[in-house]
């Protein structure tokens, strides 16, 4: 299952930092050599401040009390500069920390900035220093320091490059802590902003969509709405033409939030057609079962599919997080999966045949015929299927489907939007790739 490992392409997209639940997972599920995501771990925190995880590690890995010297001394820096830091930022502090003195801010920044300036004696050099002590205590994995600070600073920055660096690690930050409700107003704003922003160039504009959205998954797999959440962003055309070109792996995501969602969404139809169009891109057992049920009408090979889309679940990150009751575990996601690919499977075969045999139906469901007859019964009713039971028979007979003409022009006019979008897109990069030459 390594092969349909996405960390690989998802990881240059994170933060580091995110980048360890990653590898804590990899690692419960066995993917890889054990020593091969110790030493992966070794190399991420080499480049953060996070020492004594870094010392615990390499004991670990080598299987010795002893570290090397270096890291000894890297960890007398990190604690000289932490304290450094600390005193440089010690007057905002202490004010942020009086609730009675921050009381006197208000929403105009430029009023804070001298009344902070007159009164307290703080200045734009002490508003650096708690900026730089707010990433520094992010990078030693104190995340709750660093998402307060970060705040703090924002509602005194008035740098707006600064500011928005500051949200992309508030938003990290709540992330790593787990607070969903609050990572998803973060994300809001950061997404507020990048869609709204003057990028130097729609290259820049657009990374910043792909990490927005690589980001946002442990949001959706986490939040309660999150899968509802995952379509309204990803299925924008504007996130949507990124993932297509720069981040297909995205599309597994995207097609799963489909599927396990409890509302048929309009734009799913849509959506297969983008699966189909990216098959030469990307593919993986998700997006093959959709191809499967809606493209080649393989349903044989649908459920064969549906077998693999079990695995890839329960060896993803974000979708096969399980959940312990008492001596049990369970992954919430792969169970809806499973049984809504089941009922795609089988509402989409009752919508292409005039006349089902209940015996074949039976047999494909692994059921005898009374239970089969009523699966039938409670999917022709939750469905809305134009369908009837004729008992004599013994088969399901359907009622041929008109298509709607308003439909399928409103389908043809979203289809004729995404198509010229696209191709405005790739012509902004052209101009921009010729004007850098």
């Amino acid at each position: 299952m390594a092969d349909y490992d996405l960390t690989p392409r998802i990881a240059p997209n994170l933060d580091r930092h995110l980048v360890f639940p990653l590898l804590e997972f990899l690692q419960e599920r066995q993917l890889y050599p054990d020593e091969q995501i110790l030493k992966a771990k070794i190399e991420l925190l080499n480049k953060t401040n996070m020492v004594d995880y870094a010392m615990d590690i390499h004991k670990s890995l080598y299987h010795t009390e002893d570290v090397p010297q270096d890291m000894v001394d890297r960890r007398a820096e990190v604690v000289a500069r932490l304290k450094a830091l600390e005193e440089s930022a010690a007057p905002l502090v202490a004010f942020l920390q009086n609730p009675a003195a921050v009381q006197e801010l208000r929403a105009d920044k430029q009023y804070n900035l001298q009344m902070l300036n007159d009164r307290y004696q703080i200045g734009p050099d002490q508003i650096e220093a708690l900026y730089q002590y707010a990433k520094f205590q992010f990078e030693c994995g104190n995340y709750s320091g660093a998402a307060d600070y970060l705040y703090q600073y924002r509602a005194l920055c008035t740098n707006s490059e600064r500011s928005l660096s500051a949200l992309w690690g508030k938003l990290a930050a709540e992330v790593l802590m787990q607070n969903w409700d609050i990572a998803v107003e973060e994300l809001n704003r950061l997404k507020e902003i990048i869609d709204s922003k003057n990028f130097s160039s729609p290259m820049n504009q657009v990374q910043s969509r792909i990490w927005l959205m690589h980001w946002s998954l442990f949001i959706f797999f986490n939040h309660d709405n999150g899968r509802t959440q995952i379509i309204d962003l990803f299925n924008q055309d504007k996130y949507l033409n990124a993932i297509q070109t720069n981040a297909p792996h995205l599309l597994r995501y995207l097609a799963t939030a489909f599927i396990v969602n409890k509302r048929r969404r309009p734009q799913f139809k849509d959506f297969i057609k983008v699966i189909q169009q990216e098959q030469n891109s990307y593919k993986d057992p998700i997006t093959e079962f959709l191809t499967c049920v809606y493209v080649n009408y393989d349903f044989d090979g649908a459920q064969k599919k549906m077998r693999e889309c079990e695995e890839v679940i329960l060896n993803d990150p974000f979708l096969g997080k399980r959940l312990e009751e008492g001596n049990l575990s369970t992954v919430p996601l792969r169970d809806e999966f499973l049984e809504n690919a089941r009922l795609f499977i089988f509402e989409t075969y009752c919508r292409i045949h005039q006349r089902i045999d209940m015996n074949v139906l039976a047999e494909k469901l692994n059921l005898n015929y009374e239970e089969a007859e009523r699966w039938i019964v409670n999917l022709v009713r939750t469905s809305k299927l134009d369908a009837k039971i004729d008992s004599k028979t013994g088969t399901v007979v359907m009622e041929p489907i008109q298509p709607n003409v308003y439909e399928e022009l409103i389908d043809h006019t979203k289809s004729l939007s995404g198509r010229t979008y696209k191709l405005v897109t790739q012509l902004l990069e052209h101009a921009q790739a010729q004007a850098t030459r």
